[in-house]
């Protein structure tokens, strides 16, 4: 498995792949709030498995701080450490960005999988297109 940083239209087709397989099919997040106007900005990943893309994210700065979001990865790789790659890879390029420290909303079912990473817990629960959140940090 290798995680890349979209650099072409393929790429970006790719990640948005993966992003309606989880968070519009599985999840049903309405479509215009899962493709919102930050996409363009943002710098996207893609995890592939071979040439198959299998699970996505992506980073803005906000603030002064790094902001991953849309961390998805298909049902059926779940659990394999999918979601970590693309984490560190993230993590990495935030720090090429002279980013110290980076945060997101995190979804209440992976705020473990996020604490083993080494982010904590900042917020009280709110609700983002009608799931459950809280908001993490990390320091780099």
């Amino acid at each position: 498995m290798i995680v890349k940083i979209v650099k072409d239209k393929q790429q970006l087709e790719d990640a948005y792949a993966i992003r309606q397989k989880v968070f519009i099919e599985e999840q049903q997040v309405d479509v215009e709030e899962e493709i919102d106007e930050h996409d363009q900005i943002a710098t996207h990943f893609v995890l592939y498995d071979d040439s198959k893309p299998i699970g996505a994210g992506r980073f803005r700065i906000v603030d002064g701080a790094g902001k991953v979001e849309r961390i998805c990865v298909l049902a059926n790789v779940r659990k394999a450490g999918a979601g970590k790659m693309i984490m560190n890879e993230i993590e990495k390029y935030a720090q090429s960005q002279q980013v110290s420290k980076v945060k997101l909303n995190a979804q209440t079912h992976a705020i473990g999988f996020y604490e083993i990473l080494g982010y904590e817990i900042v917020s009280e629960e709110f609700l983002d297109a009608g799931i459950p959140h809280r908001t993490m940090v990390k320091s780099l």
